[in-house]
């Protein structure tokens, strides 16, 4: 059975408790969705989904809240949902724990916010991308090659100087790529942060 916390501010209406863990259910659009756990236990990074309405700016309001109460963000992955009109952001973030619960209650209060989950405790199926050019001659093409094909990765440009190697996973992996590609001279590198959905029928 749902208890209201007695602490929630007006702005955040659908904090509610569920089996004594503080969940925000909704922000004020459509049906509320159950099962969306908000900033518990002790640990110092967190994986969240922000939903908020596709309109031009959210970027910029959602990151300067995290700004404002001193949060890294450690990766940021935006884009749209199945419904055109819903931006998911997926946000890894490390901070203390009783900061990030007044955090995600502050995000609530931004109008274009849907919802907000943290996902410290789900099941997850999180992949980054990262895109690596490295330089390249004779000498070293063929192991560079071997070794991309051992990441299971791809090479997606090749150039009499350049090889450009796309590397797909989970972060650890990403990081195990370019540190393996840093004997040889990196030239630039991209990645896209994280971006993850709960496994089953739980909605993420």
């Amino acid at each position: 059975m749902n208890e209201t916390l007695t602490n929630v501010p007006a702005q955040a209406p659908d904090l509610v408790l569920q089996n004594g863990v503080p969940t925000i259910v909704s922000s004020g659009r459509s049906e509320a969705q159950p099962g969306v756990n908000v900033m518990t236990g002790d640990e110092r990074l967190h994986t969240i989904s922000v939903l908020v309405e596709n309109q031009p700016g959210v970027l910029a309001r959602v990151s300067h809240v995290f700004a404002r109460r001193g949060f890294n963000l450690e990766s940021l992955a935006v884009s749209r949902t199945e419904d055109p009109t819903v931006s998911r952001m997926t946000i890894v973030v490390a901070g203390d724990d009783e900061a990030f619960t007044q955090m995600g209650k502050q995000l609530l209060k931004l109008i274009d916010v849907i919802k907000v989950i943290d996902h410290t405790r789900d099941d997850l199926v999180g992949r980054e991308l990262a895109l690596i050019k490295v330089r390249v001659d004779a000498s070293n093409r063929s192991e560079i090659m071997q070794l991309a094909d051992a990441f299971r990765a791809k090479i997606v440009d090749i150039s009499e100087e350049t090889l450009m190697i796309e590397v797909t996973g989970k972060g650890d992996k990403v990081d195990a790529m370019q540190r393996m590609l840093e004997k040889f001279e990196i030239l630039e590198l991209v990645r896209t942060g994280l971006i993850a959905l709960v496994r089953g029928p739980k909605q993420t």
